[in-house]
């Protein structure tokens, strides 16, 4: 696992090619797409090296223009909005063979203390005991497609143990909820953007299948396409990712060919650090089902 979390370490660490503008390469996860979270972690990482590193961020909000593809360099174009004695804003383009795929604002505050409240965090069982996403897909290696195989049983960089987790080759009509424990598969450096940054890169996993849970449909089971069209999030205090962290998610309402999606994570402790927002692409597959 520590081998796999070098690499998305590497991923990550993109670098400036010209003032404000940033080279990355990407890693192919078994996706038709390029990953949403890999461009967001990216994108975050490219915004942040323009701000003073002791003016963490504390939003973040992107839009999914274009496909892309893991094949072709991208490209971040960082504009300097605003710098001013509290916030700094930037804007960034994401681009692949120059054309726009993404765009994001993010916004950038130095500390400051002020009122406090937060609401409860949902009681669970802790993550001791609890199989991770990578232990399941070996004990169910037989049933994932030949060609997918090896990237649903790959060692992962990121630590996933999902409470009641969902049969994804025999989905059933359930409640539109998840709650995953979740943290990195090794220890980081105190480097706050860092840590932000792989939540970003990390939050994209799994959240917009929560829209699939009310119909009973599973991305295992081909009768589905998705793709995430925007994505949100507001870092409230700071945390450890190399902590265990309890991603919770519902959706509230898909319509239109869209599922409105929601997520709140919380420490160990209890406090709650994120809370996240996404919209994605819902559409029946004309495929037919796999049995």
């Amino acid at each position: 696992m520590a081998e796999a979390l070098d690499k998305l370490l590497s991923l990550l660490d993109i670098k400036e090619i010209e003032k404000q503008v940033y080279l990355g390469h990407s890693e192919d996860l078994g996706f038709r797409n390029l990953f949403g979270g890999q461009v967001l972690g990216q994108a975050l990482i490219a915004a942040g090296r323009t701000v003073e590193a002791d003016r963490p961020p504390h939003s973040l909000h992107g839009y999914f223009i274009r496909p892309g593809n893991s094949e072709d360099p991208l490209y971040y174009e960082v504009d300097l909005i605003r710098s001013g004695r509290s916030f700094s804003t930037r804007r960034v383009v994401a681009k692949q063979n120059g054309l726009a795929i993404f765009s994001m604002s993010a916004s950038f505050q130095a500390p400051e203390s002020g009122l406090e409240h937060q609401i409860e965090m949902p009681s669970v069982p802790g993550p001791e005991g609890i199989a991770s996403e990578q232990d399941r897909a070996r004990q169910a290696a037989a049933l994932i497609p030949e060609k997918s195989r090896a990237q649903w049983t790959r060692e992962r960089p990121i630590e996933y143990r999902e409470i009641n987790p969902m049969n994804p080759f025999q989905p059933k009509v359930a409640e539109a909820k998840r709650q995953v424990w979740i943290k990195t598969a090794g220890a980081l450096s105190d480097d706050p953007l860092l840590h932000r940054a792989l939540l970003a890169y990390t939050s994209d996993f799994g959240l917009a299948g929560t829209a699939l849970l009310p119909h009973g449909l599973s991305l295992m089971k081909n009768d589905v396409m998705m793709a995430s069209l925007d994505h949100a999030m507001w870092f409230h205090s700071d945390f450890r990712f190399d902590d265990w962290l309890l991603y919770t998610t519902e959706s509230s309402v898909s319509h239109g060919a869209r599922g409105f999606n929601q997520g709140k994570i919380f420490t160990r402790d209890g406090r709650l650090v994120v809370s996240v927002t996404q919209e994605g692409l819902m559409r029946r597959s004309l495929k037919k089902p796999k049995d």
